[in-house]
């Protein structure tokens, strides 16, 4: 049995509220490891006094109700695992919900060693005017119709998968390097499209940005005894994942399959255990062979 040399330690996990998502994948394989789990999450126009009945299958709609809910089945399911977890909502577009994250975990746990950036904005755009013959050339069919690229998309985009990205690693290296900590892992859940990424071109450019943000972080930090790595996934299905979308996604992975959450957390555990000391500004394709 290989100890990962986790146990104590504290982890924030941003973007973990979907019960069926990879921050809640990521979160309850952590505190298997007895990690002390923070998660953050943020729920976009949520009406609670809105009583809606839970999709049956997956698709959009099913997607969006499990984004919406808060972490009570995720906290559960660490907790009668004898796990620690604690929760905090927060908008991670605004600069000051981000020390004030940190403030909140280290009060509930502790010093933060392990930080895993999930949390992520979707919304396809084009360069392309909005006639839909010439749109549907590119257009993957499971991507909602995408519109013309705005500034309010890019702003949108941006605000939480780069910059949100860029001001929670400086949080967590100024903290780390004012208490003199010599151990830290940084993880970044990018997007195995993020090089090229028709009709999703700002999200899969707003997740390569973050990549580059990880190999610099990767670089000046080392010398504190922080790691950083990318996780760049293939389909996963977090409620998203239609049967007919499986069956066609699938027919072009090597391994014939689509991901699961715990495909994806079984790698951050990995980056973040004692075995994983020698791996950094690494970008590791979790996705069965999709990309390579």
């Amino acid at each position: 049995m290989i100890d990962t040399k986790l146990k104590g330690k504290v982890a924030i996990v941003t973007g973990a509220n979907n019960p069926y998502g990879i921050g809640a994948g990521i979160a309850k394989a952590l505190a298997l490891e007895q990690v002390k789990v923070f998660l953050q999450y943020f729920r976009v126009n949520v009406d609670n006094n809105k009583k809606l009945k839970e999709p049956d299958a997956p698709g959009e709609e099913f997607y969006n109700f499990q984004r919406q809910k808060d972490t009570y089945e995720i906290l559960t399911a660490i907790k009668q695992n004898k796990g620690q977890a604690y929760e905090y909502e927060c908008d991670l577009s605004k600069p000051e919900a981000i020390r004030d994250l940190f403030n909140k975990a280290e009060a509930v746990f502790g010093p933060v060693n392990i930080l895993i950036n999930n949390a992520a904005h979707w919304e396809p755009d084009t360069f392309l005017f909005p006639k839909q013959d010439l749109i549907n050339k590119f257009v993957e069919k499971w991507t909602s119709a995408p519109r013309t690229i705005t500034d309010g998309s890019f702003d949108r985009l941006f605000a939480v998968n780069t910059k949100a990205v860029a001001l929670l690693m400086t949080e967590f290296a100024k903290k780390h390097i004012e208490r003199e900590a010599s151990w830290g892992r940084i993880i970044n859940i990018s997007t195995d499209g993020a090089y090229c990424f028709p009709s999703e071109i700002s999200y899969g450019a707003s997740k390569l940005a973050l990549e580059g943000y990880s190999r610099s972080a990767a670089t000046e930090l080392g010398q504190f005894g922080i790691t950083v790595n990318i996780i760049s996934p293939g389909a996963v299905q977090t409620g998203w994942i239609t049967p007919e979308m499986e069956s066609e996604i699938t027919s072009s992975y090597p391994l014939k399959r689509i991901g699961k959450p715990e495909d994806i957390a079984d790698v951050v555990v990995f980056l973040a255990s004692e075995q994983a000391r020698w791996v950094t500004g690494q970008k590791i394709y979790v996705g069965g062979g999709h990309a390579m």
